[in-house]
């Protein structure tokens, strides 16, 4: 079963490493629940015209840090930020996740979450933010960015961690890679998986990281 059209081009890993998102530092700092919750690495994001922009390689130089809970904290929030851009809804809308939820609660989540992760790889790990260690508001679209910036290139388990969100969902079923049915978000462990497996078969297939493969994914799914 294919993974993208067969015309479809896949972005090289320089390429994917530096896609960039926009952000607001005010619009964020006003939603955390304290200023400690800011990663300062963002502060050195290049500005390009009104806004930052952070892109991968940021994400993930803050990720290598979240062996400590205040780490953990910027993971988070690096991930939210990257995933958001600068539109007012969104970000109200994932700041929910921190008016929901206390930061002890939030702290031993993600904790939890990621020692999974650690120790018994990807599907684990996504079965514990979707079940027993489950935050409100933070949905799949974004744990799988979490999740992906902790361990897709620090080698847990046998398979990486990737993306999955609506418009990756979307260039799926357009591809005809899962059927018409797949939904556009709360996914079950087992899609999940299936996503995870076929994604990194294809990866080998055409001799890549499976990031590249989901960013060329979630660019299918944009133009359609």
């Amino acid at each position: 079963m294919p993974v993208l059209p067969d015309d479809a081009s896949l972005p090289n890993r320089e390429a994917v490493l530096g896609q960039a998102i926009p952000f607001d530092r005010a619009r964020w700092t006003s939603q955390l629940p304290d200023s400690t919750w800011w990663p300062d690495a963002l502060d050195g994001c290049p500005q390009t015209g009104r806004w930052p922009r952070v892109d991968r390689r940021a994400v993930f130089g803050i990720a290598r840090r979240a062996d400590t809970a205040e780490g953990r904290r910027h993971l988070l929030v690096a991930a939210l930020v990257w995933g958001n851009g600068t539109k007012v809804r969104s970000v109200r809308r994932s700041a929910r996740i921190f008016q929901n939820s206390t930061r002890a609660d939030l702290d031993a989540r993600l904790y939890k979450a990621l020692d999974v992760l650690r120790e018994h790889g990807v599907v684990a790990a996504y079965r514990a933010f979707n079940n027993d260690q489950h935050s409100p508001y933070l949905g799949p679209a974004f744990f799988t960015k979490v999740l992906y910036f902790a361990g897709h290139d620090r080698g847990v388990g046998q398979h990486r961690p990737i993306i999955l969100d609506s418009v990756v969902s979307r260039a799926l079923r357009a591809a005809g890679a899962v059927e018409a049915s797949w939904p556009d978000n709360g996914w079950t462990t087992a899609q999940y998986g299936h996503y995870v497996s076929m994604v990194h078969d294809y990866a080998r297939a055409r001799g890549v990281l499976p990031d590249q493969v989901e960013a060329a994914l979630f660019s299918y799914g944009k133009r359609l």
